[in-house]
């Protein structure tokens, strides 16, 4: 099979103009074309009166040595690379303590999944609630103004990327197309097969519910076992012979003791306790920066004509998306972060007395307003000390401030984007109704934050605002406060994915800094599980279990 990229054609072109497109591109009679299937399909909405779309697609020729000669100088045509997963190990058959993974998160998921697949019966366990018993405590905040701390859009099966808007892509280099075998298991599980040839898919939250029980089914089938509801309080180390430290076990809540050797820390940006267990125990934690800010909203019809022109309403583009960054004079960088199309913002705090803000869509996009976190990077010198868990500590005082701000209530904090750029509270809001729920307090949000952030974001608006027309239209609303950007810490795992000086602990994912996403996270949750299987296979190999193994 050859791929072929940049296959360019009009947003309305008939369906016999693509494998004809692809036979022209090719310089081969139509004849010649065997088979063909689309990789990946886009838009390029640059020239909005003549949106194109984009193509990478695989065809089979009659003689395909003859056309990767004729055109060996094109980066357009190339064989098409092999994208099936292979598993790297298979468990033995006298293993050792089953592996653990902390968190049922996309990160937890997913390495869950490739140890069951590859026969180690992984334990997963997560401190909140199955997924549909999660989302009636998540609405009884929204509705009812009633926190669970345990299960929330940040805690329960499926991670805070449940209560999203679902975007499956990512930036990350994938050279193994290890992305795929996420999609693909997404499909499997019940997502819907164009996000496979979508190039920025999304599923949606409704959907995603759906598919986390999917998965955990065959997680289960494959001899997996979730534990919910079990919070890890500590974690147990001791030393190796030759001095040092490694895993033992796991404290939970309940007062259990669970032996374990191999633990994957999937836990998430937001497991603030955790963060600080791992800390006491000497576990090697670094702070690392990440943003601040505000979600902001417009009618996505603005968005929808401001990109898309006169084809805004075309049922192949769907809702509109945007990605602005803007450098501000201050040396700070402002940027749209996690951007929802036709979606809604939601409460997403996990702690009481505080107010976090976030966006979620449907598979559908057709919700009223647009959304997306509008946000400011901070860096590790606006920290209030230089404590690795520092970063906790700031993100905690912005979110106690909205709290207060919002009234006390969980109501959000909200300000008109022309009572922001004039500098004066907001006291009553305007045309567009934020969909923020228990509700929004109309204030002065610059009050909440550091003044370097409300002046890098006064700065960038109407740089926005030119890119998109009526991005900082003075109707438009902010609703804070955005802290969640991603974990403000790392915990730095070397080479072999295990922490610098903790054997057996493998940090993962978002929370362990090395994600931002569900596509990411899940990445992430399959490379450490091949470690997990590489080091499980090589001590069972190297001769018989340490005392104190058991095989329970």
């Amino acid at each position: 099979m050859l791929r072929i990229s940049e296959l360019k054609l009009g947003l309305d072109h008939a369906p016999e103009e693509l494998p004809a497109a692809i036979a022209a591109r090719l310089g081969v009679p139509a004849t010649d074309l065997l088979r063909w299937s689309v990789w990946k399909r886009a838009h390029d909405a640059r020239k909005k009166a003549a949106i194109l779309k984009v193509y990478i697609v695989d065809a089979e020729v009659k003689d395909e040595t003859e056309v990767l000669q004729r055109l060996a100088g094109d980066p357009h045509v190339r064989p098409t690379p092999d994208t099936s997963y292979k598993p790297v190990a298979a468990a033995p058959s006298a293993m050792p303590l089953r592996p653990v993974v902390i968190g049922a998160g996309p990160c937890g998921l997913f390495a869950g999944l490739i140890l069951a697949e590859m026969g180690f019966r992984p334990i997963i366990l997560d401190r909140g609630k199955v997924v549909r018993e999660r989302t009636k405590d998540t609405w009884g905040l929204w509705r009812k103004s009633e926190l669970n701390p345990e299960s929330n859009v940040q805690f329960g099966e499926g991670g805070a990327g449940t209560f999203s808007d679902g975007k499956l892509y990512s930036q990350i280099k994938d050279p193994r197309f290890l992305g795929r075998k996420v999609l693909t298991e997404f499909v499997a599980a019940g997502a819907p097969p164009e996000i496979l040839t979508e190039a920025h898919p999304h599923i949606g939250t409704f959907r995603l519910v759906t598919m986390v029980e999917s998965l955990r089914a065959k997680i289960e089938a494959l001899g997996g076992e979730y534990r919910f509801q079990h919070r890890v309080t500590d974690v147990e180390l001791d030393r190796a012979p030759d001095g040092a430290k490694r895993v033992r076990g796991l404290h939970l809540h309940t007062g259990e003791f669970l032996e374990a050797d191999h633990v994957v820390l999937a836990i998430g940006h937001s497991s603030r306790d955790t963060f600080q267990a791992l800390y006491d125990r000497g576990v090697h934690i670094e702070a690392k920066p990440f943003s601040i800010g505000f979600r902001i909203e417009h009618p996505q019809s603005w968005i929808d004509r401001a990109l898309f022109g006169p084809c805004a309403g075309h049922p192949d583009l769907g809702a509109a998306a945007y990605s602005l960054s803007h450098h501000c004079a201050n040396g700070r960088t402002v940027y749209s972060f996690c951007m929802c199309p036709g979606g809604t913002v939601v409460a997403a705090t996990s702690e009481p007395n505080r107010v976090v803000t976030n966006g979620m869509s449907q598979y559908s996009r057709n919700e009223r307003n647009a959304n997306s976190g509008f946000v400011v990077g901070i860096g590790l010198e606006d920290y209030p000390s230089d404590h690795p868990l520092a970063g906790i500590e700031l993100q905690r005082e912005l979110e106690s401030a909205a709290f207060v701000a919002g009234g006390g209530d969980y109501c959000a904090p909200g300000q008109l984007v022309g009572d922001f750029l004039a500098g004066r509270a907001s006291t009553a809001l305007g045309s567009v109704v934020p969909s923020y729920r228990p509700g929004v307090r109309p204030t002065d949000l610059a009050a909440i934050v550091p003044d370097y952030v409300s002046e890098a974001m006064r700065e960038a608006l109407p740089v926005f605002g030119r890119r998109i027309p009526r991005y900082d239209d003075p109707e438009a609303v902010l609703t804070g406060v955005e802290t969640r950007t991603s974990a403000p810490i790392r915990i730095t795992r070397g080479a072999d994915f295990q922490s610098l000086n903790v054997r057996g602990l493998f940090p993962a994912g978002e929370g362990a800094g090395y994600a931002g996403g569900i596509l990411s996270a899940g990445v992430d949750g399959i490379k450490v599980a091949e470690a997990v299987a590489r080091v499980i296979v090589g001590s069972t190999t190297a001769g018989a279990p340490s005392p104190g193994w058991s095989s329970k």
